[in-house]
């Protein structure tokens, strides 16, 4: 593992407030509990579109129409879960990053199902919908991971 990755790691977790996190019995699961909530907002309107983009749900709106509908929730939902998924991180951030499974989803899947989503809202077509899908679900996927092997 790279020497200043770690150093800015072990910087970040003794921080004043990354330190209280970690020592109160309650913050830590509160900012789990903010960081789940967030992902399920911002997700569950993604997966939205890109059911509508399959052509499952009602065709009372274009997926494009449906997507402008949900952007306001998007942000909201991602803005929650970078916040609380920061602070979560701060906590415990040289734990982080030498856990694969944390790494697959932060630095491989997320970037890449991120991306795939901006092209899903340029040019939408069924194929890019079930591609983003099978994306988030993989975040999803390792996101499990990760709280599998971090099991005290």
């Amino acid at each position: 593992m790279n020497d200043v990755l770690l150093a800015a790691c072990g910087w970040l977790e003794n921080t004043s407030w990354a330190v209280s996190i970690r020592e109160s019995a309650l913050a830590y699961p509160i900012l789990q509990w903010v960081h789940f909530v967030g992902l399920s907002i911002w997700l569950g309107a993604c997966l939205a579109v890109d059911l509508r983009l399959i052509g499952v749900g009602p065709r009372r709106q274009t997926a494009a129409e449906l997507s402008n509908g949900l952007r306001g929730w998007k942000w909201i939902g991602f803005g929650v879960a970078f916040v609380g998924g920061f602070l979560l991180f701060a906590a415990y951030a040289t734990m982080y990053v030498s856990n694969t499974a944390f790494l697959l989803k932060v630095a491989v899947l997320t970037p890449f199902a991120l991306i795939s989503h901006l092209v899903v809202q340029k040019r939408a077509g069924a194929w890019t919908g079930a591609i983003e899908f099978v994306l988030w679900i993989s975040v999803v996927a390792a996101a499990v991971g990760f709280l599998l092997t971090n099991v005290s």
